[in-house]
């Protein structure tokens, strides 16, 4: 595995994929959004270097009753939800436990706004390009489920960012996004840590030290480039 190959961290991921999104710079009409919480950090170098606005889209994946880890669906924020008919067919749920799970779910995403945001309203996305950046893609299925949430807000056109993942899944996305950006697609992939020579955890603090600094930037001076005490949120 070449070194040429691997992002430094989160920060050194969202500037060079920035490079690749320079046509979006400078405009009114861009917003960029980050997946928590690895996401985040990467979108937050991309907004700053487009000078665009930033913000964070939840979404948060619908398990199916006794085997979680098989995802029927996805709600995201805004209330949005996406179904997997075939899936919720398959497993035989039934729409009484799909719609328990579906207010679990909601109120955990609810709950994980309130913290990022501090309680701001979320930024308006009708009739926006809207970037929406996460760390790296696997099978993509979170991502896929954003973009049709995103769909459902209203936004004039979707463009799909992140740092690495398989050249399948940026092409799977390509069929549903208006634009995927993928600024790496090695081959083998295996997992997006690996293409990173630090993947430290992010946390819900991080994410809202985020959120809450790109909000003071568009609101005034400049800030310092590296803040107190963090490698990766600033």
């Amino acid at each position: 595995m070449s070194e040429q190959t691997r992002f430094a961290d989160r920060r050194d991921a969202g500037r060079r994929l920035a490079g690749a999104l320079r046509a979006y710079a400078d405009r009114g009409d861009v917003v960029v959004l980050g997946l928590p919480r690895g996401g985040v950090p990467v979108a937050y170098e991309v907004a700053r270097a487009l000078g665009a606005p930033l913000d964070v889209f939840v979404v948060r994946k619908l398990g199916v009753p006794g085997h979680e880890e098989l995802a029927m669906g996805a709600i995201a924020s805004g209330g949005v939800m996406v179904l997997n008919p075939e899936v919720v067919a398959a497993a035989g749920v039934q729409r009484p436990q799909v719609d328990a799970v579906v207010a679990r779910e909601l109120a955990r995403l609810e709950r994980q706004e309130r913290t990022f945001r501090g309680g701001r309203p979320p930024l308006e996305l009708s009739g926006r390009v809207v970037i929406v950046v996460d760390d790296g893609l696997a099978t993509g299925a979170t991502m896929r489920a954003a973009v049709r949430a995103l769909r459902d807000r209203g936004a004039r056109a979707i463009v799909v960012a992140v740092p690495t993942a398989p050249r399948e899944t940026c092409a799977a996305l390509g069929r549903e996004a208006d634009e995927v950006v993928c600024a790496s697609t090695p081959e083998p992939f295996t997992a997006v840590g690996l293409w990173y020579r630090d993947f430290s955890p992010v946390d819900d603090e991080q994410v809202r030290r985020l959120l809450e600094r790109a909000r003071s930037q568009a609101h005034g001076p400049q800030a310092p480039d590296q803040p107190p005490g963090s490698r990766e949120d600033g």
